[in-house]
């Protein structure tokens, strides 16, 4: 594994939140081949961080450390590396990155791991490179990287349509208490769009996110949420790695408020009432045998946000 890059005297570092989906509502396929989404995002606290130091123009170098890295491309493969040499395009200079990631957040875990790399490299390159662009100005180019690219600069609770890229923040209050389980193994997202399509898609009418969903937001009542957490990828991934149905069966056994599969999977989130209800979840989970490991978050968090220059 690579040592990860030391910060240096011109380093930027940021870092950027995990992601899970309290609702993800999937269209059947368009000609693009693209589903259309109704979803909300949570930001929650497991973080991806970036450090983006000079290089010579042209250079993008890329060392990954930390959850998977070996799992990790460090070439153009990479959506941070696509995030840097978008961003030097767009600028019409030759520029340079050196960047150094260090991931808390499982590979191909439906959290936007990835996800959270690009909108941090755009963030620490922008810094690094002196370009003086906002989040706002950034969120386009996160859009053409990718659906959950853009969420992770806004972070908080926000309503996503199209493919997922266009964010809005939502109207919610309250923080929540989150487990995720993490499963052993990944889940591909286009395999795990393939099964639902498969599966046969039944798209809710109208096509949107459910009133009792964002009401339960506005209240920032967690009892009033946990029912209405709900998945139309859950199904497919569920079909795809059948050792997830003990977990999530394990939501009624410890009282969790709610539960539901994240994104494409296979990450599982229990949303419980308490600090202390999700210590005794972590635990409980840990020790199961029926995921990898499991971790406590909160949310909502802020999305990418420089730490240091």
């Amino acid at each position: 594994m690579a040592e990860p890059i030391l910060p240096g005297p011109l380093a930027v570092r940021v870092r950027a939140p995990a992601k899970i989906n309290l609702t993800l509502r999937v269209g059947p396929a368009r000609p693009d081949g693209f589903h259309p989404l109704a979803t909300v995002y949570q930001a929650v606290s497991l973080y991806e961080e970036v450090i983006a130091m000079p290089a010579e123009p042209g250079v993008i170098d890329i060392r990954v450390s930390g959850e998977g890295a070996d799992q990790v491309p460090a070439d153009d493969r990479n959506l941070a590396h696509r995030a840097a040499a978008l961003l030097a395009r767009r600028t019409g200079m030759s520029l340079g990155v050196r960047l150094s990631i260090n991931k808390s957040v499982p590979v191909a875990a439906g959290l936007a791991g990835g996800s959270a790399d690009a909108a941090a490299t755009l963030l620490a390159c922008s810094v690094l490179w002196e370009l003086d662009l906002d989040h706002e100005e950034l969120l386009p180019l996160a859009a053409e990287l990718g659906s959950d690219v853009p969420f992770a600069l806004l972070g908080g609770t926000a309503v996503g349509s199209g493919r997922g890229e266009a964010v809005a923040p939502a109207l919610a209050r309250g923080s929540y208490h989150w487990v995720l389980a993490f499963a052993d193994g990944g889940l591909s997202t286009p395999a795990v769009y393939r099964r639902y399509d498969e599966l046969g898609p039944t798209p809710p009418e109208p096509f949107e996110v459910s009133a009792g969903l964002m009401n339960a937001l506005r209240s920032g009542d967690a009892r009033r949420l946990g029912p209405e957490l709900i998945n139309d990828l859950q199904a497919p991934a569920l079909d795809l790695m059948p050792s997830l149905r003990k977990l999530v069966a394990l939501a009624e056994e410890y009282q969790a408020l709610g539960v539901v599969v994240s994104g494409s999977g296979p990450t599982v989130a229990f949303l419980v009432e308490s600090e202390a209800d999700a210590v005794d979840l972590t635990v409980a989970l840990s020790g199961s045998g029926l995921c990898r490991s499991a971790r406590y978050v909160t949310g909502p968090v802020q999305g990418a946000r420089v730490l240091g220059v």
